[in-house]
C-alpha cells in the first residue's frame, strides 16, 4: 500500500483538511507513518494502520506517553489527535550523533527508572507491542510476571510455532523455571517497554525524547537490554557507562542482557517474516537450557 495517499485520506476523515502533502517516514515497522505538511500550521507526525488490530491501540499508546511524561519526567511528543485509526503527534527530530546526547539520555532513563518504583509488576490494562497485544495484569512476583507475560506468552503465535521446535520451547520453559537463579531480584519501575534505538529521538533543542511506548511496571533492565541489543551507534557507549553509574548497576549486567532481551526477540519473531536474526539469537540464548542425552 502507498502510505502517503492512505494517510492523507485518514487525516481528511479526521477533520484535518489543511494538509498539503504527506512524506512517508522511515523506522516504524508495525504502522504506516509520515510527516504531514499543513498550510497554516506546523507539520505533524501521523501514523495509522491499514487494518487496526483493535480499537484501543492508539489510546493505549497515548496513555503510555502520558505516563512516561507525567510520572517519569520523560520528554514525549505532544498528542494532537487520537482515535481508533489515527494518531497525530508533534514532530520530533532525528537524534544528534554525539556522546553528549546519549549522556543526557542516560540521565533521563535513570531518572525514569529510579523515580517510579512500584510494589507490583504489570499495568492496569493490556497495551500493544507493534501489532500484538501485550498482556499485563498485576503480579507480586516479577519472575512469574516476566515468564508468563513476556516470554511464554509468545509460544502460541504462528510464526513462533513455525520457527522454534519442541526442544526450543522446552528449553524456554526450563529457562523460565530458573529465572530467580539467573536474574537479580529487582523492584518494578515504569519501563518504556519498546526502547530500541529508533524510538529515541530529539527535540528542537537537542533534548532526548521517546516515542512508541509499551509501558508496564517491570525491571529496569528490560529497557536497558533493548538499547544494548539493537545495534546502538558508537557514540552511545557513553550512555551505558553513565546509566550504570547513576543506577549503581552491578558489573554483571551485560551477561544478563541476552536473557532479558529474549522477550523482544520473541516479539519480533512473532510479527515479521524477516526476523533480523531473532530466531538465531533465541536459540543461542536457550542453548544452555537444552537437555543433554
Amino acid at each position: 500500500m502507498r502510505s502517503a495517499p492512505f494517510l492523507l485520506d485518514r487525516l481528511a476523515q479526521a477533520g484535518m483538511r489543511d494538509v498539503v502533502t504527506v512524506e512517508p517516514a522511515t523506522g516504524g515497522l508495525a504502522a504506516l507513518a509520515g510527516i504531514a505538511t499543513r498550510r497554516e500550521a506546523p507539520s505533524v507526525f501521523v501514523k495509522a494502520f491499514a487494518e487496526a488490530p483493535d480499537d484501543d491501540v492508539f489510546v493505549a499508546e497515548v496513555e503510555g506517553l502520558a505516563a512516561l511524561r507525567e510520572l517519569g519526567g520523560v520528554v514525549t511528543p505532544e498528542v494532537i489527535l487520537v482515535d481508533r485509526e489515527l494518531l497525530v503527534l508533534s514532530v520530533l527530530r532525528p537524534r544528534p550523533r554525539s556522546e553528549a546526547f546519549w549522556e543526557r539520555f542516560a540521565h533521563m532513563l535513570a531518572r525514569l527508572h529510579l523515580s517510579t518504583t512500584h510494589p507490583r509488576f504489570g499495568w492496569h490494562r493490556d497495551n500493544w507491542l507493534g501489532r500484538r497485544r501485550q498482556t499485563n495484569g498485576w503480579h507480586d512476583d516479577g519472575f512469574t510476571f516476566f515468564a508468563q507475560h513476556r516470554l511464554l506468552r509468545w509460544l502460541g503465535e504462528p510464526r513462533v510455532e513455525a520457527a522454534l521446535d519442541r526442544s526450543d520451547r522446552a528449553a524456554l520453559e526450563r529457562l523460565c523455571d530458573r529465572l530467580p537463579d539467573l536474574l537479580p531480584d529487582r523492584p518494578a519501575c515504569l519501563t518504556h517497554g519498546d526502547l530500541w534505538a529508533q524510538n529515541v529521538l530529539a527535540t528542537a533543542d537537542g533534548q532526548p525524547a521517546l516515542i512508541d511506548p509499551a509501558v508496564s511496571y517491570l525491571w529496569a533492565e528490560v529497557d536497558l537490554a533493548h538499547v544494548w541489543s539493537t545495534a546502538p551507534p558508537p557514540e552511545a557507549q557513553r550512555f551505558f557507562a553513565v546509566y550504570a553509574e547513576l543506577t549503581s548497576l552491578d558489573g554483571d549486567w551485560q551477561a544478563r542482557m541476552p536473557i532479558v532481551q529474549l522477550r523482544q526477540h520473541l516479539a519480533v519473531l512473532a510479527q515479521f517474516d524477516d526476523d533480523w536474526g531473532a530466531a538465531d539469537q533465541i536459540r543461542a540464548t536457550l542453548a544452555p537450557f537444552r537437555t543433554r542425552s
